[in-house]
């Protein structure tokens, strides 16, 4: 600001100069979910400069997706972190169980995996973006900006050369040889980046609630449970479950059109040990719509911008991957970009490695969640008979079955470990 000489316009107001500094990092990350979150860990860890952009001010909201697998539990040991995530609130839990019509199944055993991450973890994903902010700016070349939301992409040519953001103290520029959107089905960076968006689709949508739990209720209750035209899914999260009341894609209007009476009445059905925990619904203000969409790019990168997580590849919730692979996506990215971005020679056609590497996990993920989408979950929210697919049957009563079960959903399809060097 500059007033020392009275300066003043036409109108006799004060005149205020602002002057707006450009960062420099070597990498702008937009999106402090979890591919952001770790990308920007891993590659300060090696030390680069890194700026992630959060638009939020802090990391507490109600996220959808709280399961931690043993695939980025794994990631934090190699990282010299597992312990410390361990000593967060958590729940642990070694099978996957599933109740279809009455019978449970028990397709997955994370126990039969190699020890020591031969469980899966429930945790809220707020604790666990917490942890990794808190992780990563003990290194003295990683900078979180909170509140500040990308808006735009800065160009020299045909080559992305940094991030514009909207913060509270007005627009911010981050100057970067890497601009990667790590920011949601939603991304700003792939739109300004003008990426093609390939719709899959999805029959589905979810309503998320909280139901209490009591003494005495089991970690390894089973996670999902359908019935004739409904699927029910509840997540153990300390002293409360996290529910989903899977609908049809566009069903949620006429659910709430009949009622939440008999919407309470319905989850009671379907899951009889709910029975009275639906009275703390007061409205429907208490349930929240997810709509599930199930999408990815074409391209996922240009010269200087890159994207990741569900910026590049929205998932189902079927099997509660998504933060999964995008833990993986950081993973990997970080192993090919580190030298490139510290020496100053990237390339596109490093952030094209970057794809081909991550693509096919994707692509074969997202095949086995629309199988189940059109073979199970679309015929039983049309009225169908519930009956539990032969596979899994199979599974169920095939011990060595269930270990690869556990090893496809656990750790991926193509697992990715962490190559990059501790600066």
């Amino acid at each position: 600001e500059r007033d020392e000489d009275g300066a003043e316009d036409r109108h006799g107001g004060r005149l205020r100069f602002v002057v707006m500094e450009t960062l420099q990092a070597r990498c702008a990350i937009s999106g402090g979910g979890p591919a952001g979150m770790m990308l920007g860990l891993i590659l300060a860890r090696a030390g680069l400069d890194v700026v992630v952009l959060e638009k939020h001010a802090d990391f507490f909201r109600d996220f959808r997706g709280d399961t931690i697998h043993p695939s980025t539990v794994g990631v934090l040991g190699e990282l010299g972190l597992r312990e410390d995530f361990l000593g967060l609130p958590h729940t642990s839990i070694r099978t996957l169980d599933a109740v279809v019509d009455g019978t449970r199944l028990h397709p997955i055993d994370f126990g039969r995996l190699r020890p020591p991450d031969d469980f899966l973890v429930l945790a809220p994903q707020w604790d666990f973006l917490s942890f990794l902010a808190d992780k990563a700016k003990a290194f003295p070349s990683f900078r979180l900006l909170m509140q500040a939301e990308a808006t735009d992409l800065i160009r020299d040519g045909d080559r992305v050369t940094g991030v514009v953001a909207q913060t509270p103290d007005g627009e911010a520029r981050i100057a970067a040889a890497l601009a990667v959107g790590a920011d949601g089905r939603h991304s700003t960076i792939r739109e300004r980046a003008g990426f093609e968006v390939e719709d899959i689709g999805a029959p589905m949508d979810v309503l998320w609630l909280r139901l209490p739990r009591r003494p005495g209720d089991d970690d390894e209750v089973p996670l999902g449970r359908a019935t004739a035209g409904a699927i029910f899914v509840q997540i153990p999260r300390g002293d409360y479950f996290q529910c989903g009341y899977v609908v049809p894609k566009g069903g949620a209007d006429a659910l709430k059109a009949k009622g939440l009476d008999a919407f309470k009445r319905s989850i009671e059905t379907i899951a009889p040990a709910m029975q009275g925990r639906t009275d703390g619904l007061a409205s429907w203000d208490d349930v929240k719509l997810l709509t599930v969409a199930v999408d990815r790019l074409k391209t996922w990168c240009a010269p200087g911008v890159l994207c990741i997580g569900d910026a590049a590849h929205a998932m189902s919730p079927i099997g509660g991957v998504g933060i999964n692979l995008a833990v993986q996506d950081a993973v990997a990215t970080a192993n090919l970009l580190w030298e490139p971005l510290k020496s100053g020679s990237l390339a596109l056609a490093d952030l094209e490695a970057v794809q081909q590497r991550r693509e096919w996990p994707t692509k074969a993920t997202q095949a086995a969640q629309v199988f189940i989408q059109k073979r199970a979950i679309a015929p039983l929210l049309a009225g169908g008979t519930p009956r539990a697919p032969w596979p899994a049957k199979l599974v169920d009563r095939t011990p060595l079955l269930q270990g690869l079960t556990a090893r496809l959903l656990g750790l991926g399809v193509r697992f990715e470990a962490v190559r990059s060097p501790a600066a």
